[in-house]
């Protein structure tokens, strides 16, 4: 699997080099103040002067140490950011991908979700760790990512009207509720967005069916056929359906050979994705 994974990310990085678009400058790295935590981000922007629409991406959960041989500790955050960051600024989009607390270049800067979820779990069992979930993404983890967004309002290359945010796995639970708070937000792209949570927290499903209810603006929610659950779209998309919601869903064929490499699918197969995603972002961040 791991040579599989190997070889999935050479491609993808070699894809990167040859995206078509205009220039691009990054990354550079920027500090995020979140309470009392510094926590740094990673910047890549379109060449020029200029105010640019911007992505916000809301990566997902990593342990401080991930185990030898998972998909993890290969497409570790920094690694992952650095597969999407140039695809969207040559495409003249402004790119940040904020490090929350415990996790890529804010290490040291508190504790990560995961690893607070996996002690809970250990301790207290699944339903303890299922509500600390809700209470993470609700609290420190939106106060990290809702940082990101302010930093990006502050800046001279960053048109406000026009934000948007791309989620991935918790980061992409994460990305609703911050839509669903920040009604400015113009577009939500997610990737798996609850996927792993979705058949064992029956809070989660409640918690993201409510966020779906209030959100306004458009949203695409996308998995790969062989993601830990394709759940998370089908019930959300029927439930913005119903409201007549503005969204799209679209579950992509089965991506390598097992569900953790599916459920990465925003990193590894960027050239399945690419011309929905930007089509999508298009239509909601440049008119």
């Amino acid at each position: 699997m791991i040579r599989v994974l190997s070889l999935l990310l050479i491609l993808a990085s070699c894809l990167i080099q040859h995206v078509h678009g205009q220039e691009f400058s990054g990354p550079d790295t920027v500090l995020v103040r979140s309470g009392d935590l510094t926590l740094k981000g990673l910047v890549w922007h379109p060449s020029g002067p200029g105010r640019f629409p911007t992505v916000l991406f809301s990566h997902g959960n990593y342990a401080t140490e991930s185990g030898p041989g998972t998909v993890d500790a290969l497409l570790g955050p920094t690694t992952s950011a650095s597969l999407l960051g140039p695809v969207f600024a040559r495409k003249g989009y402004v790119f940040l991908v904020v490090f929350r607390r415990g996790v890529g270049l804010s290490m040291g800067q508190g504790v990560s979700s995961l690893d607070r979820l996996l002690g809970t779990l250990a301790d207290r069992g699944q339903h303890e760790r299922n509500i600390l979930q809700i209470q993470l993404l609700e609290t420190e983890q939106l106060d990290d990512l809702t940082s990101g967004l302010r930093l990006l309002r502050a800046r001279q290359d960053v048109d406000t009207a026009r934000i948007g945010v791309l989620g991935h796995s918790f980061g992409g639970s994460l990305a609703l509720l911050l839509a669903e708070h920040d009604p400015s937000i113009r577009a939500v792209v997610t990737f798996g967005a609850g996927a792993g949570s979705w058949n064992i927290s029956p809070e989660l499903r409640a918690r993201l069916t409510r966020a779906a209810t209030a959100i306004r603006a458009p949203v695409f929610l996308i998995h790969a056929r062989n993601d830990y659950s394709t759940g998370p779209a089908d019930s959300l998309g029927a439930v913005m359906d119903r409201l007549r919601k503005p969204y799209r869903v679209k579950i992509y064929p089965p991506f390598g050979n097992n569900t953790d490499v599916g459920h990465n699918f925003i990193f590894l197969g960027g050239a399945l994705w690419e011309r929905d995603v930007m089509g999508f972002l298009e239509e909601n961040l440049r008119h």
